[in-house]
């Protein structure tokens, strides 16, 4: 019993704070995500930028915080190499985030887990039944205002 015990959150706090250091990681996963989906658009940007033009012409990259000066046929490999290296960190980091969140389901099916709402978030469900408030975000701030 006392292996059973170790291998596995005890009490609530615990379990809480396991837990919420996953729905952590879940969030740093997606921003991540979203960062590189960024780097990826802006790369296609200068890749449909410089791609019709004379491949001779000078350009400028920055490399390592240097900028420096190279021609559009010395570059445009080197951006679509970048894009395709992003695009599969992307791929690698979907993945992960699918096992985190399959992960965080089988967390909270184990420990019967149920996000309740906040005080505030109960009073507008009674009194505004029609859906109006949809969209609206309570934070924390607003919880503390009594």
């Amino acid at each position: 019993m006392a292996s059973k015990s170790e291998a596995e959150p005890i009490n609530e706090q615990i379990v809480a704070s396991k837990y919420g250091a996953m729905r952590t990681e879940l969030n740093q996963i997606y921003s991540k995500i979203t960062e590189l989906e960024m780097e990826v658009s802006e790369h296609t940007l200068v890749i449909n930028a410089i791609e019709p033009l004379d491949p001779s012409r000078k350009c400028c990259r920055m490399i390592g915080g240097v900028l420096v000066e190279r021609t559009i046929k010395e570059v445009l490999p080197a951006v679509q190499r970048n894009k395709e290296g992003l695009e599969e960190v992307i791929a690698r980091l979907n993945e992960a985030l699918e096992k985190k969140k399959k992960e965080i389901t089988e967390f909270e099916a184990k420990y019967k887990i149920r996000i309740r709402k906040s005080d505030n978030d109960m009073k507008d469900d009674s009194n505004k039944r029609e859906g109006s408030a949809q969209g609206v975000l309570v934070g924390p701030a607003g919880a503390s205002e009594s």
